[in-house]
């Protein structure tokens, strides 16, 4: 029998909203009592993710009140064998914002996680997350504690630059800059008039900014209200201007800026730099300029030594200046990063060359060898890598910027009378589009915004969003996409979600969001990058300690060292190329750069993914995927398809009283009888005032819904719901079910007055990739199974089409979770893909959950990865997707670690004694730099990614 939606969640509770509170645990006494509290809890449905320490007594538990109680909780925790209270509820304060902040001036985990860290020690601030490839941070704060501002301040003192992306504050706030208005006489007049709108509730003026801050009603007002009135206050023409005002790190990073000036700065490096390397490395195998170079000016002093001395100055104080700063900064908090180490390097090679200098100039019998090659080079190739890593993450960030480009910048704003006719247009930005205004769409014109339309018919392309190729026909009443195109034909819209509700804004959101969240295996790289830069100093220290004792020990022969040279020079030079050849740069790109293409990725080809976490998950899924049917592997649209009356009573009787009961039912197999039901009373009808009254009526989970129409009892369901009921199920009614549910139809039946009067044959047809996708994921090794809600007729036979063998039917939304728990257990990662209210706490506890994205609000809240197009195929492209970034993670953690790992050594002279090879400081630094584009550039190769071309 099909499955009904449990109770709609309490009105005062939105069934997508997730709580965040903080149980003391008292009776903990080791990290074992921590790991069963944690599971008692994970085992929970609704559950988003617990953290318990047993140090602290505390067990932080985030979940949706719409599927689990704080209560039960509490419970779970008691069950375990332990106390528990709730000492603190977040989500209850109302008092949690979230700020998004860019960052500039990050070279490495190293910056991350000391920003982190800062961050994290601030009082009021719950959470904090730096991203190093997306170079931006999201902060989960208390505004009664701690504001933005000082949350930026903390960030600048930590030695970086910081721009303002989001605050977190209410969304339906507006700010906007004023010009032109320098009086407080005229900001009171504007105030005043301004609160004279319908819906403004309150309006405040920021001095130092300039800037004025609106809260109002959406459905009554909107911004381009407040700029009509604003310059209508003006005393004279164009006085007075105010427009909507945008935070400096709002928007994609500004990469052009940043390319031009790293490529400046190589610039200006390289004007210096290439003179020096040419002094030192070819002018000197050249006997003419040789002899110059060679000419003693005070002392031993040559000109050569004046000449190169000049030459990287520049370089080391003015061009290299940003390494100091760094470095300084970061010292400064504790933490060391890779400045530190080019720092330490350049440093030690341009001051031993000073004193050689100074010694030549003082002394007529020193002999000794500049390194002034050796700190300009480093300078110059480590500037020359940053250049192409930017120009490589602007390439990785191009996904967003294309979605954020997709909205067209002007809209045709409408003006109609009370007959619906146009009295005027006139052309308007994109983000002055209020709620309920009516636009124009032209053809070959993009929609501005969503909406629905009003007036005319059209096919509009929606690929850009939903990634699916085929135009789609709109007509009357048909919800029109923002950024999709208008291929032909005249539309008039009304816009029903405007500036960051629209689709479109909530795609950029979920793809920001996605790129921010770190993966666990990050933790691998941050873990690393707490000690790889002091590590690196000893090493370095070491080698020229190990390589200068043994000198003076004559340990190795005299001929090893250059004759330009002595055993300190040589040593030096080993002790350099270890500082600058270690990168922990390339190991904290290495996830999230993959991450960031792999999800850019995915959203252009409609899948949605939430993050390194569901990233990880997916591709760990391996034998185990659980499938809903009805709106998952069917197409979610059943259609009454046949009816059985056992009794004398009309057609049309029967079906408005089982209509009337359905009514107040979400379900899609009720929805189906409501249409049915519409279509008995002839065409053009859309309402349901024929309907009678509705009494008492019940919506019972996996079997029906009860109801009193007209003074009788009906009841519409399975055979179970009849059963508790006390109605009788003859062996002519159940042949008849057997049959329907043979030919993969759902019978639904309808009791009046206590009795069976007849049975409806529904029909959800099987989506026509289905069979190919269950195919193909058998090839990949991947078990599928159904999880329904449906009676075992239908869903056996609709299991035998397309391949499935292993079924549950008739099972309820708990039971669905259950069964993802069983499979769990065996020790394999689960994923389940569904579409309704009814899937969702089986979503929260798969290890990857995925959402048709068709379905509905709260499905597509509790999943991991969203499937836009609600086509099966895509099951696998997530799947596939997920393999392929891990695996190109995998190489980018070997790129790096291959780097260090190899390269360390030869730099400190481990080949010398053997081969007499010795790399050269300012080589080292080329490598370094190289290794970090390596790395993204191997990230960005998964932007060729295309998904398996044949299923089944």
């Amino acid at each position: 029998m099909p499955t009904y939606p449990p109770s709609p969640p309490r009105r005062d509770i939105d069934a997508s909203e997730v709580r965040d509170v903080t149980f003391k645990v008292e009776g903990m006494e080791c990290a074992a009592c921590a790991g069963s509290i944690e599971k008692a809890i994970k085992r929970l449905p609704g559950i988003k993710n617990a953290a318990v320490a047993a140090l602290h007594a505390r067990a932080q538990v985030i979940y949706h009140p719409a599927f689990v109680a704080e209560e039960a909780i509490r419970e779970a925790i008691q069950d375990a064998g332990f106390q528990a209270s709730v000492i603190e509820d977040h989500s209850h304060q109302n008092e949690s914002n979230i700020c998004r902040v860019r960052i500039k001036g990050m070279t490495c985990t190293a910056c991350s996680t000391s920003i982190e860290s800062a961050l994290r020690k601030m009082a009021g601030v719950k959470r904090a997350v730096v991203a190093l490839a997306t170079e931006e941070s999201e902060i989960h704060y208390d505004p009664k504690v701690v504001s933005h501002g000082l949350l930026m301040a903390a960030i600048d003192d930590a030695g970086f630059e910081t721009e303002l992306i989001s605050a977190g504050e209410d969304r339906n706030r507006v700010y906007l800059r004023l010009q032109g208005v320098h009086s407080q006489e005229a900001l009171k007049v504007i105030e005043i008039s301004l609160m004279a709108l319908p819906g403004v509730k309150s309006v405040e003026f920021n001095a130092i900014e300039e800037r004025l801050m609106i809260s109002y009603d959406p459905d009554l007002t909107g911004p381009r209200c407040f700029i009509e009135v604003i310059e209508q206050t003006s005393p004279t023409p164009n006085l007075y201007r105010a427009s909507l005002y945008m935070n400096p790190g709002e928007g994609c990073p500004d990469r052009v800026e940043e390319v031009r000036r790293y490529q400046k700065l190589f610039l200006w490096s390289s004007i210096f730099s290439v003179p020096v390397f040419f002094l030192s490395m070819v002018f000197m195998y050249i006997p003419v300029i040789k002899k110059w170079l060679d000419m003693k000016l005070v002392m031993v002093l040559t000109v050569g030594e004046v000449l190169r001395w000049a030459l990287s100055t520049p370089v080391q104080f003015v061009i290299g200046w940003r390494f100091y700063v760094g470095a300084y900064k970061a010292l400064q908090h504790g933490s060391a990063n890779m400045d530190v180490l080019v720092a330490m390097g350049t440093n030690s090679a341009y001051f031993y060359s000073v004193y050689t200098v100074v010694r030549a100039a003082t002394c007529q019998h020193f002999r000794g060898t500049d390194f002034f090659e050796t700190s300009a080079m480093l300078i110059s190739f480590i500037l020359l890598g940053k250049y192409l890593e930017v120009l490589a993450k602007g390439k990785m960030s191009e996904a967003i910027a294309k979605l954020m480009n997709l909205a067209p910048d002007v809209a045709v704003l409408l003006s109609v009378d009370s007959n619906g006719n146009v009295v005027s247009e006139r052309e308007i930005s994109t983000q002055l589009i209020q709620r309920n205004d009516i636009i124009k769409v032209g053809p070959g014109s993009k929609v501005p915004t969503d909406g629905v339309v009003v007036w005319g018919q059209s096919h509009v392309n929606e690929s850009m969003i939903t990634g699916e190729a085929r135009p789609v026909t709109k007509r009357l009443d048909d919800k029109l996409i923002g950024g999709t195109m208008n291929e032909n034909g005249a539309l008039r819209m009304r816009a029903t979600h405007v500036g960051s509700e629209t689709a479109l804004s909530q795609i950029v959101r979920l793809v920001k969001a996605a790129q921010m969240a770190k993966a666990p295996v990050q933790k691998f790289a941050d873990k690393i990058s707490q000690f790889f830069v002091p590590m690196v100093v000893v090493t370095a220290f070491s080698t020229w300690m190990v390589w200068y004792t043994a000198g003076r020990a004559r340990t190795y022969p005299r001929s090893w060292i250059p004759s330009s040279m002595d055993e300190f020079e040589l040593a030096l030079q080993f002790g350099i190329s270890v500082l600058v050849i270690a990168c922990p740069c390339a190991l904290g790109l290495a996830t999230p750069t993959a991450v960031m293409v792999a999800t850019g990725k995915g959203a252009a080809q409609g899948v949605l993914i939430k993050g390194g976490n569901a990233l990880e998950s997916a591709q760990k899924v391996v034998k185990y995927i659980v499938f809903d049917k009805t709106g998952t592997l069917t197409s979610g649209e059943p259609v009454v398809v046949g009816t059985k009356l056992f009794q004398n009573v009309a057609l049309k009787v029967f079906f408005d009283l089982v209509a009337s009961a359905e009514v107040n039912s979400e379900h899609p197999l009720a929805k189906a009888i409501i249409e049915y039901a519409k279509s008995l009373q002839g065409t053009g009808c859309k309402d349901l005032l024929w309907l009678p009254e509705v009494k008492d009526f019940k919506s019972i989970a996996g079997q029906g819904v009860t109801a009193e129409v007209s003074g009788k009892r009906i009841c519409v369901g399975n055979t179970r719901l009849m059963a508790e009921n006390g109605i009788m199920v003859s062996i002519d009614v159940a042949e008849q079910l057997k049959e329907t549910e043979v030919m993969a139809r759902t019978g639904v039946l309808g009791a009046i007055g206590g009795e069976i009067v007849g049975l409806i044959a529904i029909a959800d047809p099987v989506k026509p990739e289905a069979a190919a996708v269950i195919s193909y994921l058998k090839s990949m090794g991947i078990h599928s199974l159904m999880v329904t809600g449906d009676n075992w007729g239908t869903a056996r036979a609709i299991a035998r089409e397309i391949g499935i063998d292993n079924v549950i039917a008739e099972a309820q939304p708990s039971v669905k979770a259950e069964k993802i728990k069983e499979l769990q257990a065996t020790g394999m990662a689960v994923a389940m893909v569904g579409d309704g209210i009814n899937d969702s706490p089986a979503l929260v506890a798969a290890d990857v959950g995925m959402a048709i994205g068709a379905g509905t609000d709260i499905a597509v809240e509790a999943a991991d990865i969203v499937l836009m197009k609600n086509n099966l195929e895509d099951v696998v492209t997530a799947i596939d997707l997920s393999r392929k970034t891990f695996t190109r993670i995998r190489l980018n953690y070997l790129w790096a670690l291959g780097y260090n790992v190899l390269g360390i050594p030869i730099a400190a002279g481990v080949l010398f004694p053997w081969t007499g090879f010795r790399l050269p400081p300012w080589i080292a630094g080329a490598a370094m730099a190289a290794s970090s584009v390596s790395v993204v550039c191997s990230s960005l190769l998964l932007k060729n990614y295309k998904r398996p071309r044949k299923l089944g």
